[in-house]
């Protein structure tokens, strides 16, 4: 969770008249609304926080604040669903008290009742955030941000604040925040990782209440471009063993500007992670994956989502009710590549429930360019393509319409890298590093390119070779991306091509 200091208020309303005009605020028809990923009907939102699944139900909250589409106080806001797809908005979870701002944090089922927050057998959903005390901001204090507590007792629907709060004191650190608590069944206690200045900071503690320190990570790993936050220690299955993996979002910092998210694998033992290596690797290269988390009490599914923005501008987009959207939900693997362990992401298999009107082409030769348009007959702007390709040389998908807006996302065989170009998206000049070329490398592990695009009205998400490489950009057309082409100067022959338009999964 990051402060900005920014007077961006008149931008917002300077957007909200320049692009406003002709929508219905707030709806689903709305310019620029997300149509199958979670955003708020309106006002601002940034991280996911405190995701968690129970009793069939998955819970997100994510910083929120009801006064405004810029940032202001932090409080919870709250959405569920039962398939991570179809989401419902719910009142406010957690609200600013005398301690401070709600920032970043986690949940956990508390199964044992280690807490002592269940009473008659009930189980306890503990929340574990990070206080942000604005006075002492004022006064220049080093100890403005430590950790608390907030407990459910009716699996979710409303929360009380523990009356011992705060449960881990800030030791004098600036930026001591965004706790993501897991139990580490192996030594009975749960395990605190915490993000202090630009590295990682273990806790443990028996009960949720009492903390010690454990362990830090990270002072000579990875990039330090920035502070360090919202970070998630996550346990992996590879090939029988139980591999670690760590991530630790940044910013500013990332591959292509702003915000992004690196990630560490390695082991762990309840008191000290030790990475295999310790150079930088980014989970996603595109602009627009930022602080992401994942969900708790999935059992063997670790699935993943960040917020679909970037603080370089996440302040002045063109949207005007809402500010922000999520990712689409992602599971979490490794895949061995050479000799080192990488993370691999994969949109879940429940969005398959969205697939509608689907076809598909084999053995398709494109020299030039290749027109899709007439065959998607789609002006919604939603849809998934998935193909694959064994000659790697260039080419390019393109998402276009009649006022000559285009997003580019391809191959570039001489750099060996993808990428997502919106340089001429539509409206790109609300800030000056928005409209670029963003790249990723490719990271082979046979000889066959395989691509999935995730597109919706004013985002997209690349997944390639199989989670390998993974791309998340938003754009702002001035009218729906409604023609499809497939281009390639040398020429690239596609022994499989899917596509399969999407329906709104907003309620």
């Amino acid at each position: 969770m990051r402060k900005i200091h920014l007077t961006s208020l008149l931008l917002a309303v300077l957007s909200q008249l320049s692009f406003g005009q002709g929508n219905q605020v707030g709806t689903k028809s709305e310019r620029y609304r997300p149509q199958y990923h979670f955003t708020p009907k309106a006002h601002w939102m940034n991280d996911p926080n405190g995701m968690v699944y129970y009793k069939g139900t998955y819970h997100l909250f994510y910083q929120y604040y009801p006064g405004g589409t810029v940032w202001g106080p932090m409080h919870w806001g709250h959405t569920t669903s039962k398939d991570m797809v179809h989401w419902q908005e719910k009142p406010i979870a957690l609200y600013p008290d005398s301690l401070g701002y709600i920032f970043s944090g986690s949940a956990v089922v508390d199964v044992h009742n280690t807490s002592g927050f269940g009473k008659n057998g009930q189980v306890p959903l503990v929340a574990i955030f990070t206080h942000h005390n604005p006075k002492l901001e004022k006064l220049k204090s080093d100890k403005i941000q430590y950790q608390s507590l907030a407990y459910s007792l009716d699996d979710g629907k409303t929360w009380t604040k523990y009356a011992g709060n705060p449960v881990l004191p800030n030791p004098g650190i600036s930026d001591f925040r965004d706790p993501k608590v897991r139990w580490y069944e192996a030594q009975k206690k749960w395990i605190m990782t915490l993000a202090t200045k630009d590295h990682i900071t273990f806790y443990s503690s028996p009960n949720l209440k009492s903390w010690s320190k454990e362990s830090e990570f990270g002072r000579d790993a990875g990039a330090h471009g920035g502070v360090w936050e919202c970070p998630d220690l996550i346990p992996l299955n590879h090939n029988g063993k139980t591999v670690w993996v760590l991530i630790a979002n940044i910013n500013p910092g990332g591959p292509n500007g702003g915000s992004a998210a690196q990630y560490f694998v390695g082991d762990f033992d309840g008191k000290n992670f030790r990475a295999y290596s310790k150079k930088t690797k980014w989970m996603d290269y595109g602009a627009d994956n930022y602080a992401g988390v994942t969900f708790s009490n999935t059992g063997n599914r670790t699935i993943l989502m960040g917020w679909m923005s970037n603080w370089q501008y996440a302040t002045v987009v063109p949207t005007v009710a809402w500010r922000s959207a999520t990712t689409v939900p992602r599971e979490l693997g490794l895949k061995e590549v050479g000799k080192e362990l990488l993370l691999t992401s994969k949109p879940i298999k429940e969005l398959n429930t969205l697939n509608e009107q689907s076809f598909s082409l084999k053995n398709l030769a494109v020299k030039d360019s290749y027109d899709l348009t007439a065959k998607t007959k789609n002006n919604t702007g939603l849809f998934k393509l998935e193909l694959s390709t064994q000659n790697t040389d260039d080419f390019s998908i393109v998402l276009a319409n009649e006022q000559g807006n285009e997003v580019l996302i391809g191959y570039d065989k001489s750099a060996n890298q993808y990428y997502i170009d919106r340089s001429h998206s539509g409206k790109v000049d609300f800030e000056k590093g928005f409209g670029k070329r963003h790249t990723a490398p490719r990271f082979p592990s046979d000889k066959t390119i395989s691509l999935t695009l995730m597109v919706d009205v004013a985002s997209v998400e690349l997944f390639a070779d199989s989670g390998l490489t993974i791309m998340t950009d938003i754009f702002f057309p001035e009218k729906p991306l409604n023609k499809l082409f497939i281009k390639s100067t040398t020429g690239i022959s596609i022994p499989n091509l899917t596509y399969t338009r999407l329906a709104s999964s907003v309620l």
